[in-house]
């Protein structure tokens, strides 16, 4: 099942579902140790797909603010699921979500460089040159 919620409207078991999930896979699994929790969480609408309850595909969507346009981040779907499809029902849903909620002709995100091409497939064209964030190769993406 997909939700979209803000923040004040996730229970505190969604919310540590979330964030365990995102330790899991962005600071264990990638060995990267960075600060996860970087209050922009609050002002973020969080998309999450659930199955029987488990937490298996989560994204959030910042408004502009932190970017002039608004971004779609933390894009992560569970081990297990990997390479099943439900990456790309998230990004479509994120896509829509963020046009539908905030109207704007632009959406930036901050990519792993090697997922360039998997962004690509949804009109994200890159904007930068290669740097290095949190020891990890990252590139910006627009969607016009």
């Amino acid at each position: 099942m997909w939700t979209s919620s803000e923040f004040d409207a996730l229970s505190t078991k969604e919310l540590y579902e979330i964030l365990e999930l995102r330790v899991n896979v962005f600071v264990v699994e990638q060995t990267c140790p960075y600060p996860e929790l970087d209050g922009m969480d609050y002002d973020a609408i969080h998309i999450q797909y659930r199955e029987h309850g488990k937490l298996l595909a989560y994204c959030r969507v910042l408004p502009p603010g932190k970017y002039a346009e608004p971004s779609i981040g933390r894009v992560i779907v569970e081990e297990s699921k990997r390479g099943s499809g439900l990456a790309n029902d998230l990004m479509i849903r994120a896509v829509e979500e963020t046009e539908n909620r905030y109207k704007e002709s632009s959406i930036r995100l901050c990519a792993q460089a090697h997922l360039q091409s998997f962004y690509r497939r949804f009109g994200f064209e890159t904007v930068s040159e290669e740097f290095l964030e949190d020891g990890i190769p990252h590139v910006y993406m627009i969607r016009n």
